[in-house]
């Protein structure tokens, strides 16, 4: 499967089951790459504590994708923080990706620019003055989304 044919999906913690969810009705499976925003993933690590050698070892890890060698990192630590982050890693272990990979692909791997995007809508949407009918909005997001694919003509 090529990355060009590739539908990918970047997301956070904010939103992350509502994405999901919506993205997992596009496409079928094997055109689909979930990513897990690496700001928000690197986050979570600092939340952790510890040295910062092994802070770095970890991320160094986690930048290609090896979860498995990231939770070796915190063999006998029973602090619950540290239980969080590996149940964490665990439950997203297939949306941690070869990050260095993405990023040299020109591949976001932040999920910043489409928060963005969502607040500038946001705030369109409710500018002083406009008369925006809920009901078009879908529409107004199928046009924004086709131009920016570039196939809206």
């Amino acid at each position: 499967m090529s990355l060009a044919s590739c539908l990918v999906s970047t997301s956070n913690l904010n939103y992350e089951q509502l994405i999901w969810n919506l993205f997992r009705e596009i496409g079928e499976e094997q055109e689909r790459i979930e990513i897990l925003d690496w700001y928000h993933l690197i986050e979570n690590l600092y939340k952790v504590g510890g040295s910062f050698h092994r802070i770095e070892e970890v991320k160094c890890f986690l930048w290609k994708g090896e979860v498995d060698d990231a939770i070796s990192c915190f063999e006998g630590w029973s602090e619950p923080q540290v239980e969080n982050f590996i149940t964490y890693l665990n439950k997203h272990k297939h949306r941690i990706v070869n990050y260095g990979y993405f990023q040299e692909e020109g591949i976001s791997i932040g999920s910043g620019s489409g928060s963005s995007q969502v607040k500038q809508i946001g705030f369109r949407v409710k500018i002083a003055g406009a008369s925006w009918n809920s009901g078009n909005v879908p529409q107004v997001l199928r046009h924004r989304c086709a131009y920016l694919n570039g196939s809206l003509f």
